[in-house]
């Protein structure tokens, strides 16, 4: 297995400068990535940089909190798109899925889902940090039946990350259906590898290069 072939090189800081996108994609090309993710903004420099290279240009829809509406959120990921983005991780609706609502979720995710080419990569953010293990079972469901590619675990900007039992859970709901990403808090190889072990097959890192050269 190529641990770097699974691994979207994130940059989401709110800090972040057009150098750094530059150091990003540029660390992308060296050690050969799935993609880069960059918030919405920065999705031009992103694409203009990795345009032949084969790495994804990835980005973020209702982040972090996932409280716009399903609209807006539809919106947005197709403007990313119009700019470059190949792949699109969108936040559900947290606060929907804490009133059971996944109904709620199933549909924004679809709505999302409509507004993006076949070909577009569309993964949704559920935010395990914030869910019970029912919730994050529920909403697992909802978010493949909404027609996601990835259910992915977390933002990084919530209290915790990432978790082995968490993508289990995941796993054990989606099957093969539709892929798991891990994201949040994943600082090292031995970290990134018990992840892939639980079921991961995509990972949301920003200490990738750490994490790929095993210090």
């Amino acid at each position: 297995m190529e641990l770097n072939k699974l691994i979207d090189h994130t940059l989401l800081r709110a800090d972040a400068r057009n150098e750094d996108i530059v150091k990003l994609c540029a660390e992308a090309r060296k050690y050969r990535f799935m993609s880069v993710c960059v918030n919405p903004f920065f999705v031009p420099v992103a694409h203009r940089l990795l345009k032949g290279t084969g790495i994804k240009t990835c980005t973020v829809v209702g982040f972090p909190l996932g409280a716009a509406s399903p609209s807006v959120k539809a919106y947005e990921a197709k403007e990313a798109v119009r700019s470059g983005a190949d792949e699109v991780d969108m936040v559900i609706n947290i606060a929907m899925a804490k009133e059971k609502n996944f109904d709620y979720i199933e549909k924004e995710v679809a709505l999302v889902r409509s507004a993006l080419p076949e070909e577009t990569v569309l993964k949704a953010i559920i935010e395990c940090c914030y869910l019970s293990p029912r919730e994050i079972v529920k909403c697992a469901a909802a978010v493949r039946d909404g027609g996601a590619d990835f259910v992915k675990t977390s933002t990084g900007f919530g209290p915790s990350g990432a978790k082995v039992g968490d993508v289990k859970l995941i796993r054990s709901v989606v099957g093969g259906d539709c892929g798991v990403k891990a994201s949040g808090g994943i600082h090292t190889k031995n970290e990134a590898m018990a992840l892939v072990k639980a079921g991961a097959n995509r990972l949301g890192c920003s200490a990738s290069v750490t994490i790929v050269e095993g210090k």
